[in-house]
């Protein structure tokens, strides 16, 4: 006589669970409290998790698989190689992953995971640069591929674009994305130029030319349009952040070349909060580096390892709505999330790392 659970209830089990899975992340928590500046001073930023990627819950259906084909129960996707990271409104979280040449794109209330890894019928080649628009439609750009591709709220392909009004988009990397006049900015880093596009991929304007004054570019990679609506831009090898109104008018720039504090080597990812404080990842220092709006250092986050809170080549970061810092600690192969304490001039003596 075989052993094992009777027939009936396999069945039962299979019918009940069908075909529906539900999604969790895969986390690590610090097991103490880790804030810059340091204790006993009042934290700016606090280290919240790191995110490792995604796992399948058990389902009625991948129990069956386990008892009749002796599969694993459970299984899971992971960050090979984060570049990129956005968060929607409602919590939704994408993931570009240059390991996988895929979007991890994760819905929490829904507790749905789904990967993405094809535009239509071609497979994304280089997907590093995300932006969630007000419907929560993702914007996704291929450097390789030299396009930009939208997908719905579901994750399926709707439509990609390439053309500027003035020819294609060479090598389109940073995104963001304007919520109250609906307007999907693009870097093309090869072109030094900044897009500017509507929903529907249709182009709006353009800025910049190469150089090192201002409203120049020397390589732009990253985006981000911050809560005050201004849009900073990583100028890459001219060592500084950028700064523009919605419209590409240049309201000043900071940052220089050098291996001091408040210097740049390698300026990845970044992103302002709602105090104005700026957020940039160096990819060559290991951290991210605070900076006031005008530019004064105030304090680094981070230091070189593998332990949490440290940062190996750290790339694209994103704040969202909540205050929660998202870094793409990209050979670390997992993104860390801090909370960024609001209004901390107010509540502090001094200014961090003041």
């Amino acid at each position: 006589m075989r052993s094992g659970l009777p027939a009936w209830m396999i069945i039962a089990a299979f019918l009940a669970g069908g075909c529906a899975s539900q999604w969790t992340v895969r986390s690590e928590k610090s097991e103490i409290a880790l804030q810059w500046p340091y204790q006993p001073a009042r934290a700016k930023v606090a280290y919240a998790m790191a995110l490792k990627g995604f796992s399948r819950s058990a389902t009625a259906r991948s129990v069956f698989g386990a008892v009749v084909y002796g599969e694993d129960s459970a299984d899971s996707d992971r960050f090979l190689l984060p570049v990129a990271v956005t968060a929607g409104r409602d919590g939704r979280l994408a993931v570009a992953d240059a390991g996988c040449g895929c979007v991890h794109l994760y819905v929490p209330g829904e507790k749905r995971y789904v990967r993405i890894s094809n535009a239509g019928d071609e497979q994304m080649k280089s997907p590093v640069g995300l932006a969630f628009d007000g419907e929560m439609k993702l914007y996704v750009s291929d450097s390789a591929g030299g396009k930009i591709s939208v997908f719905g709220r579901d994750g399926r392909h709707l439509f990609s674009f390439r053309e500027t009004g003035s020819g294609p988009v060479k090598r389109p990397t940073g995104l963001a994305y304007d919520p109250d006049k609906k307007i999907l900015y693009v870097a093309d880093t090869v072109e030094n130029r900044i897009h500017a596009f509507d929903p529907g991929g249709r182009p709006l304007f353009s800025f910049g030319e190469t150089g090192e004054g201002a409203g120049q570019f020397n390589r732009p990679t990253h985006l981000f349009w911050s809560p005050s609506g201004l849009l900073f831009v990583t100028d890459a090898m001219n060592f500084r952040v950028a700064i523009f109104d919605g419209s590409g008018k240049p309201l000043g720039s900071f940052g220089r070349h050098g291996d001091g504090s408040g210097d740049f080597a390698m300026p990845k990812g970044v992103a302002a909060d709602r105090d104005g404080v700026v957020y940039v990842a160096d990819s060559l220092f290991d951290v991210v580096q605070l900076f006031s709006r005008q530019g004064d250092f105030l304090l680094a986050v981070g230091r070189r390892g593998a332990d949490l809170g440290d940062f190996w080549l750290p790339a694209g970061i994103f704040i969202d709505a909540d205050g929660l810092l998202y870094v793409c600690d990209t050979y670390n192969r997992r993104v860390q999330v801090f909370k960024v304490t609001d209004n901390y001039a107010d509540g502090a003596s001094s200014a961090p790392g003041k």
